[in-house]
């Protein structure tokens, strides 16, 4: 986990552990995604009250690798006032923010499962600006890591609140609000590239991107 995600845990702590109930979807879901050992779900369900509970997967998660923070965002689906706050708080902390250019695993261009995620595409598609109808496949390709997609591209805060408010009845509507800002904001510089890269980030396999792009 990156010092800014340890830093902002820390910052909450309190607070998540008055606001949180972890048990019911929090906890079973980051086991699901392997942040959790089954051993660490019976840990944290020892504990004798909700707060405490809450408390110990907070003592946890900084020590469960680099998919723990955007893992445990993902998990709030059911407390988004709770993740909303997160992330402007991240959006607005000094230093690095939580889109490309920190220091940590998110920012790098070098490919980290293997060289074979990309390299079934050539520059000339690697290196272009993915067309409107592509970043609309994608959009309806997507799943709930999006915002951490989204984020790592480095949009705001503020900027995923206003898409998930414009499209309320709608994700593949926001999804794609998102990726057309992020196309706009970057310009020249909003590859197909850039677009695997925050897809690693977000744990997201690169070929549900490779498929939108073989398409047609």
């Amino acid at each position: 986990m990156e010092p800014a995600h340890r830093a902002l845990l820390r910052t909450h702590r309190l607070q998540l552990s008055g606001q949180l109930l972890v048990s019911e979807t929090i906890v079973p879901f980051l086991y699901q995604e392997d942040i959790l050992t089954e051993a660490q779900v019976e840990d944290i369900e020892s504990q004798r009250t909700d707060r405490l509970k809450t408390l110990r997967l907070l003592d946890l998660l900084p020590n469960r690798g680099p998919r723990a923070f955007h893992s445990f965002l993902r998990s709030l689906e059911d407390f988004s006032w709770v993740r909303d706050r997160l992330l402007l708080d991240l959006q607005n902390a000094p230093g690095p923010g939580p889109g490309p250019g920190p220091t940590g695993e998110t920012q790098t261009d070098t490919p980290g499962p293997g060289p074979t995620d990309v390299c079934c595409l050539p520059d000339s598609v690697l290196l272009r600006v993915p067309s409107d109808r592509e970043l609309s496949r994608l959009a309806s390709r997507l799943g709930p890591e999006w915002e951490s997609v989204l984020m790592d591209l480095g949009l705001s805060a503020e900027a995923l609140f206003r898409c998930r408010s414009d499209h309320a009845l709608s994700t593949h509507g926001a999804v794609l609000a998102g990726l057309v800002q992020w196309r706009r904001s970057e310009g020249k510089r909003a590859t197909v590239q850039r677009l695997i890269q925050s897809l690693k980030a977000a744990d997201v396999h690169p070929s549900v991107l490779e498929d939108v792009l073989l398409v047609d």
